[in-house]
């Protein structure tokens, strides 16, 4: 990406994605056309270092009242060195996402992924979908309507992007893909946070 394009994504406020280093810009997700909103630059520990073939995803229902306990007891499950200070990473931004929206249990997924997974351009059959990439090149985004779906933008490693899926938006208007990865031996780490049953269909 351009240093001049880079810049014009920074500031971009176009209607359908909000994106600011303020992270009170999640909220806009709310907003009935925004479909994107992303919260720029947030601190996370780094992972450099790691044995990606002894780290197991993660992928469970979590209470909202148990994630403080909850989260690090399945990151040091899954092998991760210091699972408290990714777990300080993970705990707020998870908290503050089950209150965005009013939801008392959330599905958590923290995904090593060294394949093409999900390359295809698409939209999540969830309300929101909370996307943070931890290592490696992050989601890349596009417009729905654009020739080709050629990438708009993508997410830079601690970036917070909250992603309208097909249960709010039936007809979406951006969507989202894994970058490929295949046969690069690049490895990617993905939190992934939806959430719980209950507010699976709140309009």
């Amino acid at each position: 990406m351009s240093a001049a394009r880079a810049m014009r994504e920074d500031a971009l406020w176009d209607g359908a994605v909000a994106i600011s280093d303020d992270q009170a810009v999640l909220q806009r997700i709310l907003d009935p056309e925004v479909h994107l909103a992303i919260c720029r630059h947030r601190d996370v520990p780094s992972l450099d270092g790691l044995d990606w073939d002894a780290i197991a995803d993660i992928d469970q229902d979590v209470p909202v009242v148990a994630l403080a306990s909850a989260i690090p007891e399945a990151l040091t499950s899954a092998g991760y060195r210091d699972a408290i200070a990714l777990a300080d990473a993970i705990v707020p931004l998870a908290s503050s996402f089950a209150t965005l929206m009013a939801c008392d249990e959330l599905r958590i997924r923290l995904d090593v992924i060294e394949t093409d997974a999900c390359r295809k351009f698409h939209a999540d059959q969830v309300t929101v979908r909370l996307l943070m990439p931890l290592v490696g090149p992050g989601t890349q985004w596009a417009y729905a309507n654009t020739q080709g779906q050629i990438p708009e933008g993508q997410l830079r490693i601690g970036d917070v992007g909250l992603f309208k899926g097909r249960v709010w938006a039936e007809e979406p208007i951006i969507l989202h893909r894994s970058p490929p990865i295949g046969a690069t031996g690049i490895t990617r780490v993905l939190l992934v946070i939806d959430p719980g049953f209950a507010a699976a269909s709140r309009p």
